[in-house]
């Protein structure tokens, strides 16, 4: 017979007198982590969580910290889904680790592994993989440390560490560049490169690539622009289609750009062939200007003239019909 799921024992991996002990915590007295990239689970996923969570509790606790800014209440790192279907079938408490001391990019680290082995790189948003790139590939980004916390999250979801273990010690021989967060995802170098730009989006141009409004090539070229350049092209290209042409066009004017520049540009009035200006010979028009006529005064009378012109020709047109 299989022996039944046993938090207590698994948790016992951990050194004895160690942070990661259990508490109930209100869920009041949860939020979400201030900058949480991932999305949560909607309709029958959720419903199926929901049901999980009624039939057999939580058996995986959420990892929080505590909020420096207000007493009792707690940042969630891990198990946002968790959280927020146990406050919709009305549970009143959740078991929780609580994290203390972690620097910013730990707690984002937690947060980015976490949803990485639960849901697998391959099934995340665009937008997602590229948060968890850019992560990957931040220039204070601590391997050791990240290798730490994954370890810490296999043994909470009861995996086996040891072929981890001998991988890690691979992992830590060489340089974290692009190409060897390439090899660990199963991607190219190109899209590795092309996703860290894309985390340089903005949150409405990165939903845009999630929907495929935007192509990721395209946004690769947006990346380039300003917060501000980028929240105007939002503004102002809704009634359009970005393709890469037009994109290049933005990439290119990058800095320069006005709400009037980029309403031209992505709406094609920049495309519009130019009509060529047309001069008048002095030969032709000093038949009928005397000598020192004003330019204005020229132009004046030239303008009344092919007014009457056109305006003949049109009513002649129109006797003929």
């Amino acid at each position: 017979m299989t022996a039944a799921f046993d938090l207590q024992t698994m948790l016992r991996t951990f050194e004895e007198g160690s942070e990661n002990k259990i508490q109930q915590i209100p869920v009041e007295n949860l939020i979400p982590y201030h900058n949480h990239k991932f999305q949560l689970y909607t309709g029958e996923r959720k419903e199926d969580m929901e049901e999980s969570i009624r039939q057999n509790g939580i058996l995986t606790p959420l990892i929080v910290q505590p909020l420096s800014t207000s007493v009792q209440k707690y940042e969630i790192l891990i198990g946002h889904n968790r959280w927020n279907c146990a406050k919709s079938i009305g549970k009143a408490t959740v078991p929780a680790i609580v994290k203390t001391g972690l620097t910013a990019e730990e707690a984002e680290m937690y947060v980015i592994e976490s949803n990485i082995i639960q849901r697998g790189f391959n099934n995340l948003k665009v937008s997602e993989q590229a948060a968890v790139i850019a992560q990957r590939h931040h220039e204070m980004f601590s391997q050791g440390k990240r290798n730490d916390i994954i370890k810490e999250l296999k043994i909470l979801n009861g995996e086996s560490v040891a072929t981890f273990d001998a991988l890690r010690q691979k992992s830590n021989e060489g340089v974290d560049t692009a190409k060897n967060i390439a090899s660990d995802y199963g991607l190219c170098r190109t899209f590795v490169v092309q996703l860290i730009r894309i985390s340089k989006l903005n949150d409405d141009l990165k939903e845009w690539i999630d929907n495929k409004v935007l192509a990721v090539r395209s946004g690769v070229e947006l990346s380039f622009l300003s917060e501000e350049e980028q929240r105007i092209v939002f503004e102002q290209a809704k009634d359009f289609k970005i393709d890469m042409k037009i994109a290049k066009q933005l990439r290119n004017a990058a800095g320069t750009l006005t709400k009037e520049k980029i309403h031209e540009i992505v709406s094609g009035m920049s495309d519009a062939p130019k009509r060529k200006a047309v001069s008048v010979s002095y030969k032709t028009y000093s038949r009928y200007f005397p000598e020192g006529t004003a330019t204005e005064e020229i132009e004046d009378v030239i303008s009344k003239a092919l007014a009457f012109y056109f305006s003949t020709n049109i009513d002649e047109s129109k006797q003929r019909v």
